[in-house]
């Protein structure tokens, strides 16, 4: 790991962990990419401590935020919009325009979720807190659409900086944006691979498969996912067969549990001591609600499905 730091250093960029905190909503990873017209920033968290850490960072490194880049639209890696772009006003913000279906089916019924959650008197003031916060960043469309839709998968310089940015069509959402820095070998690859498990609320279990073989036929060194720690080629492939294998498991005819230790056991090294005892019940809700659902359920978040 501190080989990759030294890299990261010399090769211009640098990554601000996210954070899954037990009783909160997570945070996405954020990568700091250099660039001649400043800094690009790749997904902006959920929480005030993941943002006030990203603006902390450019200090540091002596440079403005000329861009923001948003792999997706779920609020742990788009919520900071609007604070980076307070500090930095008039910045572009990069991504795909899957946003748009999100705002007609996801998060009204979200929110609906989210508003009988408090009404039945069962959340924490701290839940109460981040609910507000998440229904404020929903609102704010200004910062949480793009003002610069990835439309293709090709070449796009950004910030002066000359990347390769892909565009999947129906993988963990309707239209997920992964980066690739030639020059420092470095793949950003999103919630297309999330450590400890895939995240599935609003996937397309196939279609991710199929992304996962895009990111694989890059010639990168390292990979920083959406969760969890930086990984190299080797570690990435382990990832992606722990994936394939919880999906082929889901398809067939083995029990729930089945699928579930497979998962624990294939993708152990990516699971922190910490969250052993909750990552089953993620797998086995994923299992349930995605990958074993009724088949409208599961065509939901792939083409044609309602979103």
């Amino acid at each position: 790991m501190i080989a990759i730091f030294l890299a990261a250093a010399a090769l211009g960029w640098q990554l601000v962990p996210g954070s899954f905190v037990k009783g909160q909503s997570p945070d996405g990873n954020t990568v700091l990419i250099d660039a001649p017209d400043g800094l690009i920033v790749i997904d902006t968290g959920r929480h005030q401590a993941h943002q006030d850490a990203i603006l902390a960072a450019a200090k540091a490194r002596k440079k403005p935020i000329a861009a923001i880049v948003n792999t997706h639209w779920h609020l742990d890696h788009t919520g900071g919009n609007a604070e980076i772009r307070a500090a930095f006003p008039g910045i572009p913000i990069i991504a795909s325009d899957a946003v748009d279906g999100a705002l007609k089916g996801f998060f009204p019924r979200s929110r609906k979720s989210a508003e009988d959650y408090i009404a039945s008197g069962k959340a924490a003031a701290e839940q109460i807190k981040e609910i507000r916060s998440d229904m404020a960043a929903m609102d704010d469309l200004a910062n949480l659409r793009p003002t610069q839709v990835v439309r293709a998968t090709g070449p796009v310089t950004i910030a002066g900086r000359k990347l390769d940015v892909h565009l999947e069509r129906y993988a963990a959402t309707a239209g997920d944006v992964w980066l690739y820095d030639s020059k420092a070998k470095l793949a950003v690859a999103g919630d297309l691979v999330v450590g400890l498990a895939p995240f599935m609320d609003t996937a397309c279990p196939e279609g991710w498969r199929t992304a996962l073989g895009h990111v694989a036929a890059v010639p990168f060194r390292t990979l920083i996912p959406g969760h969890g720690e930086p990984m190299d080629r080797a570690a990435f492939t382990r990832w992606r067969t722990a994936f394939d294998a919880l999906l082929d498991c889901a398809a067939g005819t083995a029990e729930r549990q089945t699928c579930i230790d497979g998962w624990m056991r294939d993708a152990a090294p990516f699971i922190a001591d910490a969250d052993r005892t909750r990552v089953p019940a993620m797998i086995g809700y994923y299992i349930d609600t995605r990958l074993r659902a009724a088949p409208e359920e599961k065509a939901r978040f792939c083409p044609g499905g309602p979103g």
